[in-house]
């Protein structure tokens, strides 16, 4: 099968080839850790969650790293405010982020460096690119120097010449280019670590290159992701570090998710229209708002209101009945519920495979569903084609992480369910009513 990805560097369509056969190193951009995220964090979230599941469906062994980063001016503000230290703000939103993870159903990367736990190399690493000439020293400062390479914006598609034009020049400025970024910061407040130029901190954009080089083979991976957000600055001065140390662009594909919409608003905190997950999450669950973000195609714009969410709890409830109903309708013609993959999610596949089209792949889960309907209401009941059903179902379920349940008939259960099935054939609606609860409380019905 061939796989078709959006390469935000070369802005088009590419198929994917694995720079190491059978395999695909995947790194995303986490969180700065000094608060609860908010919705639209979880878009990167559930979408590349999505991408490593396909990716190991077809039959990939997939390395999957996101960074947490626990220094932070706002992490150090945070603290000061508390009167904490930085690792406890760090700590304790550490384990709410991957909280929020677990319960939108994504799986946690299998790496989750921490800044902190990469300060010698981050330190090496500065120091070597001051050593080639692509970072030069000020004060106890360190800054990257964009003159040093070729092309610099290219993956934002921004031009040197527009950014100097709109970039404020500072007086008495340190930097040799308003455009050149700080790499190490001086200074005495807050966490800080020495260094060769003076004790201090490291700027954001160096972090990921070094943990990049440090976790994968080759200092180079398959895929970086992040929100669309993080094109520029961020991944620009990635790429533009990489370039200059190990004449690479650290990624064969740049791939980037779209913004969140609240009311056709872009979210904004100034606008005060934030919604932090783990409060949306808890009040409309994590299948719903997973199942959301993936309804629109993920380079696309998401927009959440209420009818929205209205309409997507009505499509989940669609799904899980039609899904338990099929299991239900199997195991009481006496099978067992099988276990083995579907062969017959193809036209799924291929749509998560053409630049991991979510929303068309949907489009085959529910016509499923509408099939799963139709043979729920046949009768006799076509056994082997609700089996295929059920397994078809369990797997696209599965590889887009929505969690729904098929319930394990018990012999209990059983004979409760054919009591429920003489009482309403009997008429007996208040005895049916009564069994119909008890199925009901153990998700038969």
């Amino acid at each position: 099968m061939d796989i078709r990805l959006y390469d935000s560097f070369s802005n088009r369509v590419e198929t994917f080839v694995p720079l190491r056969e059978g395999h695909v190193d995947m790194y995303v951009c986490g969180p700065t850790v000094y608060n609860y995220v908010h919705i639209g964090n979880m878009r990167p979230v559930v979408v590349f969650d999505v991408l490593r599941r396909f990716f190991e469906r077809v039959g990939y062994t997939v390395t999957f790293v996101s960074n947490y980063t626990d220094v932070d001016d706002k992490i150090i503000n945070k603290a000061l405010e508390e009167g904490k230290g930085e690792k406890e703000i760090a700590d304790f939103f550490i384990k709410a982020y991957a909280d929020s993870v677990s319960n939108i159903h994504s799986r946690l990367p299998d790496v989750t460096p921490r800044v902190t736990e990469y300060m010698p190399k981050i330190i090496d690493f500065i120091g070597q690119l001051v050593k080639v000439g692509a970072a030069y020293v000020v004060d106890g400062d360190v800054y990257f120097r964009v003159a040093s390479i070729k092309d610099y914006g290219h993956l934002s598609n921004m031009k040197i010449d527009d950014l100097l034009v709109g970039a404020r020049i500072e007086e008495n400025s340190k930097k040799e280019s308003p455009l050149d970024f700080t790499l190490w910061k001086s200074t005495d407040v807050g966490i800080a670590w020495e260094s060769p130029w003076s004790r201090g901190r490291p700027g954001w954009h160096t972090e990921c290159v070094v943990m990049v080089n440090s976790i994968f083979p080759n200092k180079m991976i398959d895929i970086h992701g992040g929100g669309f957000d993080l094109k520029f600055p961020h991944h620009d001065n990635e790429i533009a570090q990489s370039q200059a140390l190990n004449h690479n662009n650290l990624a064969h594909y740049w791939m980037h998710n779209g913004f969140i919409n609240l009311n056709n608003e872009k979210m904004s905190k100034s606008l005060g229209n934030v919604v932090l997950a783990k409060d949306a999450i808890a009040q409309y669950g994590g299948n719903t708002i997973r199942l959301l973000l993936l309804s629109t195609h993920y380079r696309a714009p998401v927009n959440v209101t209420p009818e929205i969410i209205a309409s997507n709890e009505a499509e989940l409830a669609k799904m899980e009945n039609a899904f338990r109903q099929l299991s239900v309708a199997i195991q009481l013609a006496g099978e067992t519920l099988p276990t083995k993959p579907s062969n017959n999610i193809d036209v799924f596949l291929e749509a998560l495979a053409d630049d991991l089209n979510t929303s068309n792949a949907l489009m085959v889960l529910f016509a499923a569903i509408k099939e799963t309907n139709l043979v729920l209401r046949t009768r006799p009941l076509n056994l082997e084609k609700a089996k295929s059903l059920f397994q078809s179902l369990r797997d696209m379920f599965s590889i887009l992480g929505l969690h729904i349940d098929s319930p394990f008939l018990t012999e209990e259960d059983k004979r409760l369910y054919e009591s429920y099935l003489a009482a309403k054939n009997a008429k007996d609606f208040a005895k049916s009513d009564e069994i119909r609860q008890k199925l009901m409380a153990r998700k038969i019905l």
